[in-house]
């Protein structure tokens, strides 16, 4: 691509790995209208104006320096905290689950947020922290307390798979900050022991359910195994090259609950097969492998735990949901990133993108970003 006569901050993008998810969201917008029945509202169109939106908000986010992101890290943590204990005193209910903020012009899940903000809060903190310093256990009593209160907040609503995503992008960046191998053996021994206690006294029922129902789906076909049963019908119909544009009986004939949020992979599988399975794979290497290029690029210690971490993020995102639809992990409510219907989702996505670019800029050392 000619950058000469482009503007500075359209040719600074990297447009290598933009590209390929504009024409991710597209496909997605496709398998939205058809999903619809063919219309464009109410999801196809929206998706389409979202990402454009968001599109933009990355592009300036990129913009951003150093010492602005590194400042404002704290206060957007403590902001979003705040909005979860909101949501617990006044939140709206949806799905049986009280997530939302109702802002007037928009519903905001600002548990959503907090996935990119816990990440570039313990980068921040480690960046601070002398290496040798992350050895000793004290290093672990900040970093408990920033993720703990924010997973507690979201247990509450509740809403496991969200508490899921935080703690493993924070994990991802205490482990790449420099702790020692030995405390994650030690927490994830502990935590398959704590699992039976978890099963029985912290999970609700219908999340109890949900994982008897991954274990067994067959044992309830028309109750709790019925979403993955009929995800997974959908999917192997769809054969290599799926049925057709339009032509998916599952989502039209409404026997896949969802097929627009959490089981908008089966409804394309269903029409489009493994060719368009591959693609949406593909798409998403590219996005990773990127990620990570920025991450091991740089030798800036902040940067580069923000670009691991939030590339992690985006990585559970994806893996979650593609193993839920396929039947290889509990129904956990995580969508499909660039390809379900859903704003905070997608805006969650888009701030991932947009640092991870700010990161990349940072590499080249260009000057004249604003603060």
């Amino acid at each position: 691509m000619n950058r000469k006569f482009l503007p500075r901050i359209i040719a600074l993008q990297p447009w290598g790995v933009i590209i390929p998810l504009m024409l991710l969201v597209c496909f997605g917008a496709a398998v939205l209208y058809s999903a619809a029945g063919g219309n464009l509202m109410p999801w196809a169109l929206l998706h389409v104006v979202r990402f454009a939106v968001f599109l933009v908000m990355a592009m300036v986010i990129a913009s951003f320096s150093r010492e602005f992101v590194r400042m404002m890290a704290l206060p957007v943590y403590i902001i979003l905290l705040l909005m979860l204990m909101a949501v617990e005193a006044m939140g709206f209910v949806g799905g049986g689950s009280q997530r939302w903020l109702n802002l007037g012009f928009m519903t905001l899940q600002p548990s959503e947020l907090m996935k990119p903000a816990i990440v570039i809060i313990l980068a921040r903190f480690y960046d601070m922290l002398p290496p040798a310093a992350t050895r000793e256990f004290s290093s672990l009593i900040v970093p408990g307390v920033l993720i703990g209160l924010p997973v507690g907040l979201v247990l509450l609503q509740p809403d496991l798979g969200t508490s899921l995503a935080i703690v493993f992008g924070a994990a991802v960046v205490m482990f790449l900050a420099g702790l020692p191998m030995i405390w994650f053996v030690g927490v994830g021994v502990a935590g398959l022991a704590a699992i039976p206690l978890a099963f029985f006294f912290a999970l609700h029922d219908y999340q109890q359910r949900r994982v008897l129902t991954f274990l067994d789906p067959e044992s309830d076909p028309l109750g709790a195994g019925y979403h993955i049963t009929q995800s997974k019908i959908a999917i192997g119909s769809g054969g290599l090259f799926g049925k057709g544009f339009g032509n998916g009986s599952q989502s039209h004939l409404n026997y896949l609950p969802e097929p627009h949020t959490d089981f908008v992979f089966a409804t394309m599988a269903e029409e489009w097969g493994m060719i368009g399975g591959l693609f949406v794979l593909f798409v998403f290497g590219l996005l990773l492998r990127w990620g990570l290029k920025v991450a091991t690029s740089t030798n800036d210690r902040f940067g580069q735990l923000m670009a691991a971490g939030l590339t992690a993020t985006i990585f559970f995102y994806a893996a979650i949901n593609l193993m839920m639809v396929m039947g290889l992990a509990p129904v956990v409510g995580i969508p499909l990133p660039f390809m379900s219907h859903g704003g905070s989702s997608m805006l969650t996505i888009m701030i991932c993108v947009g640092v991870i670019m700010a990161v990349q800029r940072w590499n080249r050392r260009e000057p004249g970003s604003f603060a």
